[in-house]
C-alpha cells in the first residue's frame, strides 16, 4: 500500500449526530482546519427523506448492517441498525427527538460521571433544538434542529392517546422535555414532512467554510499513537489500496458511536488486554472498559387487528410515547409505551397486513442488562461481536412482562372501540407470566438504542474522563453514545445531539 499524508488541527470520525455536530461548531473557528471522515456516502438512497418510509433504509447501504450474536437468554439473534452515512443514526431512525426524564440522567452523577446531571446537560438539550409554544425554561428557540409534534397526527394513534387517559395514565403538556411522566405527542425531526437529519441541521450549512473538510466513503483502519498520545489515524478511501495518514496537531475525536467507537479503538491497541492478544493485535493501553458495558432498550409489542382501515402514516408511524414506572419504588419511569399507527412485523409472529392493524410498543428503559461490544477479526471493515445481552438480567424481562400488560390495559380502552380488532399478538390464548415472557423472549427486537461501551467515569472500567478524554491516551476524546455511564429513558438521539454540543464547548475551551 501507498500512504500519503495530510496535517489538521481536529480530526473527526463519524458524521452521524455527535459527528455533524462538533464538526460544525469546531469549524466556527475560521482559524482551525477540521477533517470529518465517514465511512458511508455523503448522501442517503431518496427514501430516506419520506419519513414513513424510514423502515426501508435498514436494507440499504445506509445500515451497516450489524445483527446481534444468540443472545443466551432468548435464543435468537437480533437486527440492529448503525447509520452509514452523513448523518448517521439520525439519517435512518425513526426521527423520534425527545429527551429521558431527568432522573435517568441525575444516575449518571451517582454512578461516577461527576457535573453530568439532566442541569448540567440542559443548555445543551436547549442550544441543539428550535421548539415553538414550549416553557422557554426547558425546551430551546433557535437552534440548528426544529422539532415538533406530528403533523397530521394519525387518527389511530389519537385513539392510542385517549385510551391511555382512559387507562389511568397522566397526560402530560411535553413528554419529550424531560420533566415529566405520562403520555403525550412525541417530538419529531420532519420538517415540512421530510426527515430533518442532523447532517442536514448541523453540516450542510457549513460546508462551504474552506476550513472544514468532509470525506466519505472513508473507512478509518486504526488511530495512530505516539508515546502516549493520539497523533492522527490511517484511513481508505473506496476501493482504494492506497491509505491516507492524516495528522491531527490537536485532537482526534471519535464520534462512531456506541459499536464503532469502541471498535476502532480496539482495533489500534486500546482495549482489554486478552482480547486484543487473542487477535494478534499489539496492546498499546490495556484499558479492560472499552467494549463492556454495552446495553440497549428491547421492545416487545402488543399488536391489534383493526376493524376499519388504518390510514397511512404521514411521519414517523410512532407519533405519541408514555413513560411510566413498572417499579412503584422506582426514582423515575423504568418503561416508555409508545404508539403505532402499523401492524409492526415481530420475529417469529404473525400479523396483520399493513393498513389493517396498530402496535403499542413496550420497552424497559433503565436495563439492568450488560453486554459487551468485541472483535471478530483484525481487519478494519469486518463487523465486530455485538452482545447486548438482552434479558441477562431477569428484572428486565420482569419490566416488559409488565410494560405488555399496561399495553394491553390501554388497547381495551373505549376509546379504541372503533378500531379495535382481535388481539394479533400476543394473542387471546397468551396470559400468564410464563407464558408472556416466553412471548417475550420469542419476539424481542432492538430499539435500537446502543449505549455505554466507552463508559465516562473515574473507576477502573471507566473509559473517558469527565471532558470526555479517553484515560491513558492524550489528544483523543470521544462524543458520542458510547460515552453514556447509563441509558437516558428516552430514544438516544436528542441526547447524543446534548452531549456533542457539550463536548464542542470542552474542546474549544
Amino acid at each position: 500500500m501507498q500512504a500519503t499524508r495530510a496535517r489538521y488541527d481536529f480530526i473527526v470520525v463519524g458524521v452521524g449526530t455527535a459527528g455533524s455536530v462538533i464538526a460544525a461548531r469546531l469549524s466556527e473557528d475560521e482559524n482551525t482546519s477540521v477533517l470529518l471522515l465517514e465511512a458511508g456516502a455523503a448522501g442517503t438512497p431518496p427514501v430516506g427523506a419520506v419519513p414513513p418510509a424510514w423502515p426501508a433504509l435498514l436494507e440499504t447501504p445506509a445500515n451497516w448492517g450489524d445483527t446481534t450474536v444468540v443472545q443466551a437468554a432468548t435464543g435468537t439473534s437480533v437486527l440492529l441498525a448503525r447509520g452509514r452515512v452523513l448523518g448517521g443514526g439520525s439519517a435512518i431512525n425513526a426521527m423520534a427527538f425527545v429527551r429521558g426524564h431527568r432522573s435517568s440522567y441525575d444516575a449518571w452523577p451517582e454512578a461516577g460521571a461527576e457535573g453530568w446531571g439532566f442541569d448540567d446537560l440542559l443548555p445543551y438539550f436547549k442550544r441543539s433544538e428550535n421548539t415553538a409554544g414550549r416553557d422557554p425554561r426547558l425546551r430551546g428557540v433557535g437552534g440548528p434542529l426544529t422539532v415538533g409534534p406530528a403533523s397530521p397526527p394519525n387518527p389511530v394513534v389519537a385513539a392510542l392517546l385517549e385510551g391511555a387517559e382512559q387507562a389511568g395514565h397522566r397526560r402530560a403538556a411535553d413528554i419529550s422535555g424531560g420533566a415529566e411522566e405520562g403520555f403525550g405527542w412525541s417530538d419529531l425531526n420532519i420538517v415540512d414532512g421530510r426527515r430533518q437529519n442532523a447532517a442536514d441541521a448541523y453540516l450542510r450549512p457549513v460546508l462551504h467554510r474552506p476550513n472544514l473538510t468532509v470525506t466519505t466513503d472513508a473507512l478509518v483502519h486504526r488511530l495512530h499513537l505516539s508515546n502516549g498520545r493520539c497523533t492522527g489515524v490511517e484511513y481508505s478511501t473506496g476501493d482504494s489500496h492506497s491509505t491516507v495518514l492524516a495528522d491531527s496537531s490537536t485532537e482526534v475525536v471519535l464520534a462512531a458511536g456506541a459499536i464503532g467507537s469502541a471498535q476502532l479503538l480496539m482495533l489500534s491497541g486500546i482495549g482489554p488486554q486478552a482480547h486484543l492478544s487473542e487477535l494478534g493485535i499489539d496492546v498499546t493501553l490495556d484499558l479492560p472498559g472499552v467494549g463492556t458495558g454495552l446495553h440497549d432498550h428491547p421492545i416487545g409489542y402488543v399488536i391489534h387487528h383493526s376493524a376499519q382501515p388504518v390510514p397511512a402514516g404521514a411521519n414517523n408511524h410512532g407519533e405519541a410515547h408514555g413513560l411510566l414506572r413498572a417499579d412503584a419504588a422506582a426514582d423515575g419511569p423504568d418503561l416508555q409505551m409508545f404508539f403505532v399507527d402499523i401492524p409492526i412485523p415481530i420475529p417469529s409472529a404473525e400479523v396483520p397486513e399493513m393498513g389493517h392493524g396498530y402496535a403499542i410498543g413496550v420497552s424497559p428503559m433503565r436495563p439492568h442488562s450488560r453486554g459487551t461490544v468485541r472483535l471478530a477479526s483484525a481487519e478494519p471493515g469486518a463487523l465486530p461481536r455485538v452482545d447486548p445481552n438482552y434479558f441477562g438480567d431477569d428484572r428486565d424481562l420482569a419490566t416488559m412482562v409488565h410494560g405488555l400488560r399496561m399495553a394491553r390495559e390501554v388497547g381495551r380502552a373505549p376509546a379504541l372501540a372503533a378500531w379495535r380488532g382481535k388481539e394479533a399478538q400476543p394473542t387471546s390464548q397468551i396470559s400468564s407470566d410464563d407464558e408472556l415472557r416466553a412471548y417475550a423472549r420469542r419476539t424481542v427486537t432492538s430499539y435500537m438504542h446502543p449505549v455505554g461501551t466507552c463508559r465516562l467515569g473515574d473507576d477502573a472500567m471507566a473509559v473517558v474522563d469527565g471532558e470526555l478524554r479517553v484515560h491513558g491516551i492524550a489528544g483523543l476524546r470521544i462524543a458520542d453514545a458510547s460515552v453514556f455511564p447509563s441509558i437516558p429513558s428516552a430514544n438516544t438521539n436528542a441526547t447524543v445531539c446534548a452531549v456533542a454540543e457539550r463536548a464542542a464547548d470542552m474542546i474549544k475551551g
